[in-house]
């Protein structure tokens, strides 16, 4: 069969259509597992809960702050649960752990705090009041490795800081 300048063989278009075996398949999927295997072990658990810890401390913030402002009453925000409708509970991931490891310096400019350096809180609550002040808190939340400080002032204005192991130092969030 003669086609254009190019002359096939005979059955050459059988031999184009060939599909892969199994053992191929079964090898290009071993070995896809692995590398898939290799990028989930990666991926830090702690780190990502620090993540959503730092997400979970702003966000229940802004609620009480507009919570407050809605209701004409002071709203507490704490870990502590219960069935007080003027208190918003902050929900931690299990990685996440009150308090600065001993290894991290604390924040430029800062105090050495008596009691949020070694138990993490200074105020175990936060009281937000309509008129959009809070009692100023410090917490520092870690995941073993990264540190997260919250320092909350009077005028409920909030500084997020993060010490990165890798850096070694302190940044803004």
């Amino acid at each position: 069969m003669a086609t254009g300048l190019f002359r096939l063989p005979s059955g050459a278009g059988r031999s184009l259509q060939r599909g892969h075996s199994l053992l191929e398949l079964t090898v290009v999927m071993g070995v896809s597992g692995l590398l898939s295997l290799a990028g989930l072990s990666g991926l830090d658990a702690g780190r990502l809960e620090l993540d959503a810890a730092q997400q979970e401390l702003v966000e229940s913030l802004d609620q009480a702050f507009v919570l407050a402002r809605a209701r004409g009453t002071n709203i507490t925000l704490g870990l502590a649960s219960g069935n007080d409708p003027n208190h918003l509970p902050i929900h931690l991931g299990r990685h996440v752990k009150w308090g600065k490891p001993a290894r991290v310096p604390l924040p430029p400019g800062m105090k050495d705090p008596a009691r949020a350096d070694t138990r993490g809180e200074a105020h175990p609550t936060i009281t937000v009041t309509p008129r959009r002040t809070a009692t100023a808190s410090l917490w520092f939340l870690n995941d073993g490795r990264d540190v997260l400080c919250m320092r909350l002032s009077n005028h409920g204005r909030i500084h997020l800081l993060r010490w990165s192991s890798s850096l070694r130092r302190w940044k803004r969030v």
